[in-house]
C-alpha cells in the first residue's frame, strides 16, 4: 500500500535539509523581531570596542560551506547567543526586563525549530564555540557582570544576528537560483 508519509519522510531524508525545513520561511521575522528588541531593551548601543574581535572571517568561510553546515553554524550561533545570557549577574544590566526576556524566548524559539532541520549530533566549527568562550571570559567572567561588559554582549549580540540575518539571506538567494535551474 502506498505512504504518503512514508513518500513524505523519503523525500525529507534525501533532500537537503533546507528544502524540508519549514523553519526558513519564517526566519525573517523572528530575525527581525530579535534584531529589533536587541536595540529597544537597552538605550543606545556602546560606542565601546569588544575585547574580542568579532569573527567576520568565520561568518565568511560559511558562505562556502554546505547548506546543512550552514544551519549547524546558526544554530549553533544562536545557542551560544543564548547561553551568554545566563550568566549569574544579568541584573547589573540596565534593560526592559520583558523585553530582554522577549529576546531570549524568540532566540530559543528559533534554535528549537532549527534544531529540527539538523542533526543533534553535528557542532559548528570549534572557532565558534572558542570565540564565545573568549567573549564570555573577556567581558562578564572577568568584571563579574558588569553594566558595561553586558552593553559590550548587547552590542555583539546584534553584530551576530545581523550576520545570521545575512547568511539566510544568502542560503535563501542560492536554493531559489538552484530551483530555477532546475525548471
Amino acid at each position: 500500500m502506498f505512504s504518503w508519509t512514508g513518500l513524505l519522510f523519503v523525500l525529507c531524508g534525501a533532500l537537503t535539509p533546507a528544502l524540508c525545513c519549514d523553519w526558513l520561511s519564517h526566519y525573517r521575522r523572528l530575525s527581525n523581531a530579535s534584531q529589533t528588541l536587541v536595540l529597544v531593551m537597552g538605550g543606545e548601543l556602546t560606542k565601546d570596542r569588544s575585547p574580542v574581535s568579532f569573527p567576520y572571517k568565520l561568518y565568511e568561510s560559511m558562505y562556502k560551506a554546505e547548506v546543512e553546515s550552514q544551519l549547524v553554524f546558526i544554530r549553533d550561533s544562536l545557542e551560544l547567543i543564548s547561553d551568554l545570557y545566563h550568566h549569574d549577574n544579568r541584573s547589573s544590566a540596565n534593560w526592559d526586563t520583558d523585553k530582554s526576556e522577549e529576546l531570549l524566548m524568540n532566540v530559543h524559539r528559533q534554535t528549537e525549530e532549527l534544531s529540527g532541520c539538523v542533526s543533534t549530533n553535528r557542532r559548528a566549527d570549534s572557532k565558534l564555540g572558542k570565540y564565545y568562550r573568549r567573549l564570555k571570559r573577556s567581558t562578564l567572567s572577568r568584571t563579574g557582570g558588569s553594566t558595561a561588559s553586558w552593553e559590550l554582549i548587547r552590542k555583539a549580540t546584534k553584530l551576530h544576528l545581523e550576520q545570521l540575518d545575512l547568511l539566510v539571506v544568502f542560503m535563501n538567494r542560492r536554493r531559489s537560483t538552484s530551483t530555477q535551474r532546475q525548471h
